[in-house]
């Protein structure tokens, strides 16, 4: 059995071992399992039932990382997305007034478009679209996006009355921060093997020291720890209705925020951990986004907003995960969650905090390879990496990233440069700012 997995996902050829990508994977899923939680509090608020989002929301994530592992052999985690689902329940159902089955409508006629994308795309130029000095912006920008998520989760970091963020000051709580991370790093510096999930664990139960010394007792699970799978939402989603011109650009939405946002992940984790093939690109992202893509499909059929790959993925990247048995391992440990997620209660989001801010430093790897001396490739890639994390959005970095590339090679007279595929990928970016702003205001 073991040589079996070994032959599959090629692991002596990948320098890596079960071990490595069982540890690789489960770090990956401690650092994504939160949406198991947080995705089901955001699409009731639009009218679906909590525990079949749930459901769903499990079911999804387990199939679609375990397909990216089998089929695209990458360690990406693949589940229903954070931000993409704000714009299900708040802006295409609650402000447009969509109702919600019409809306799981347009995510499977977005993932529909999305595979039908990739497997025409025969000559790879999606892949060919992104210059080299964009996607080291992508790894760079999804690095910045990943740390501030874990400062925000610390409270290191925090918005203020004026709406810029500043510093949270020291409490409880970032000094719990501080002092995991503090222990997370010294044990990455001195290559301790699982460095991260023991860097997990100690935040935690540090976490839970630090609530029980402020006599807020032991974590508990007031409803019991088990909890059974409702599949009400499985096929409830409306077809037709979506194909309505009226819908449109709601399906182009979805389509284009899929699509970024996986494309900029996929790069990004594969540049960050030099998973790259014989001719310099990122490997396999033709069947990455394909995989991702029949998991937005997957989302629409079981009952949530669209799956996309997962930026936190690049935590198991950075604990050695080379190949997708580390996706598939993340994949299945989502499995038992659909009876047992009131246990996730347990686990606070501080945890993950060190980790996410740690992983952060590997994502900027790439950026040793930027010529700053060319300002027409540094300033889209600046653009690209900083409006990330700023933004709050990849797409954002995308789509700024795409339009001053492209203009600056045309306004320089290096048109030449700039494929037709970049030109697509420009006014798409363009179509879709557009359709964002409206949807915004």
């Amino acid at each position: 059995m073991t040589t079996r997995i070994s032959r599959i996902f090629d692991l002596y050829n990948n320098g890596t071992d079960i071990k490595t990508e069982a540890l690789a994977g489960a770090t990956a899923f401690l650092a994504t399992m939160y949406i198991i939680l947080v995705n089901p509090a955001v699409l009731s608020e639009a009218g679906l039932p909590y525990g079949a989002v749930l459901t769903a929301t499990v079911v999804v994530s387990a199939f679609s990382s375990i397909l990216m592992g089998v089929y695209a052999k990458n360690p990406i985690v693949v589940a229903p997305g954070m931000s993409i689902n704000y714009l299900f329940a708040y802006t295409v159902v609650e402000v447009e007034a969509v109702p919600w089955e019409t809306a799981l409508g347009c995510v499977f006629w977005a993932g529909a478009i999305f595979l039908l994308l990739t497997l025409l795309d025969r000559k790879k130029l999606i892949l060919e679209a992104v210059p080299p000095m964009l996607r080291y912006g992508f790894a760079g920008g999804i690095g910045l996006f990943i740390a501030s998520l874990g400062f925000q989760s610390a409270g290191f970091v925090l918005p203020l009355e004026s709406g810029v963020m500043g510093w949270g000051k020291i409490n409880a709580a970032t000094l719990t921060f501080l002092a995991g991370f503090i222990f997370t790093a010294v044990l990455m510096v001195r290559r301790v093997r699982g460095s991260l999930i023991l860097g997990i664990g100690a935040t935690a139960l540090l976490a839970w020291g630090m609530e029980a010394a402020l006599g807020m007792g032991p974590p508990s699970i007031a409803s019991g720890w088990w909890a059974s799978p409702d599949f009400s939402l499985l096929l409830r989603l409306d077809l037709w209705g979506p194909l309505r011109i009226a819908l449109w650009p709601i399906i182009f939405v979805f389509l284009s925020s899929c699509l970024f946002d996986s494309l900029a992940t996929c790069v990004g984790v594969c540049e960050a951990g030099n998973l790259i093939d014989e001719e310099g690109d990122p490997r396999n992202l033709g069947r990455s986004l394909k995989a991702n893509a029949l998991g937005v499909i997957a989302s629409a059929f079981l009952g949530t907003s669209p799956a996309t790959c997962y930026v936190e993925s690049a935590a198991g990247v950075q604990e050695g995960g080379r190949t997708g048995l580390s996706a598939v391992v993340a994949g299945l440990l989502f499995l038992p969650f659909l009876f047992l997620s009131p246990l996730l209660a347990l686990v606070p989001p501080l945890a993950t905090a060190p980790v996410l801010v740690l992983v952060g430093v590997f994502m900027l790897r790439p950026l040793v390879r930027v010529r700053w001396e060319r300002l027409d490739d540094a300033i889209p890639f600046f653009l690209a990496m900083f409006l990330m994390p700023l933004t709050y959005s990849i797409t954002q970095g995308i789509i700024w990233g795409c339009l001053s590339w492209t203009v600056l090679k045309a306004a320089c007279g290096k048109r030449g440069q700039v494929p037709p595929a970049m030109w697509a990928m420009a006014l798409l970016s363009l179509l879709l700012l557009i359709d964002l702003e409206r949807f915004v205001h």
